[in-house]
């Protein structure tokens, strides 16, 4: 497995280059920031970089950046981004619509060398890594994105139903349904949008609520 390695830091760049060749990779470049990342790729064509999101001059996204350069123009050379934090739009954006061959991960998992290597190998034919962090907070993202996603179409048809400000009489009767089965609906809609029953009546507010704001 050839790599490249593109991190600013040199004790974290060195010590990453070892412990590669400890597990017999090829380190082919080691570089400090985006534009020699770029010239390495072109040059020596990797199965995989190993990239910091943040590096100079600006320490900001220049790695992230030319992380999407690499996957647009070389898509079959996967990338693997390390980064300190979680950081959600950087992950989605270096997602994007195409999972395959892409990794975002914590720096601290490097200290787990069998889980980064695994990680590693997997980006590099094909897969993804993604830190069981960043996927939680993407799934935030996208329920805060969304609210009402996780809800069936019927289901949203009687929330839609009980913002028009429905009883569930009501709601049976435009929806052609019995009311047995309206109660079941809103039951599903209580528990898919976490209110909890000591909630009580608030539990139909705060359910119009999360409609009205989606």
């Amino acid at each position: 497995m050839r790599v490249v390695i593109a991190e600013d830091s040199v004790l974290l760049r060195e010590g990453i280059v070892r412990l590669l060749e400890e597990q017999e990779c090829e380190v082919v470049a080691a570089v400090g920031d985006a534009d020699q990342l770029l010239k390495a790729v072109d040059e020596y064509q990797p199965d995989v970089c190993v990239v910091d999101v943040r590096m100079p001059p600006s320490f900001t996204d220049e790695g992230l950046r030319a992380a999407l350069v690499i996957r647009q123009q070389s898509p079959q050379i996967g990338v693997l981004v390390l980064s300190q934090y979680v950081e959600e739009r950087y992950a989605s954006e270096l997602i994007g619509n195409n999972p395959g061959g892409v990794g975002y991960l914590l720096k601290d998992r490097v200290g787990d060398v069998d889980q980064f290597i695994e990680g590693l190998r997997r980006v590099a034919e094909g897969g993804a890594a993604l830190d069981p962090e960043v996927i939680s907070q993407l799934l935030v993202r996208s329920r805060r994105a969304d609210p009402l996603a996780v809800l069936s179409p019927r289901e949203q048809d009687v929330l839609r139903a009980m913002a028009e400000g429905r009883s569930n009489t009501g709601i049976a009767k435009e929806l052609v349904v019995g009311e047995g089965a309206v109660e079941k609906h809103i039951s599903n809609i209580f528990a898919k949008l976490g209110l909890a029953a000591a909630d009580g009546e608030h539990r139909r507010v705060l359910a119009v609520l999360k409609f009205l704001e989606s």
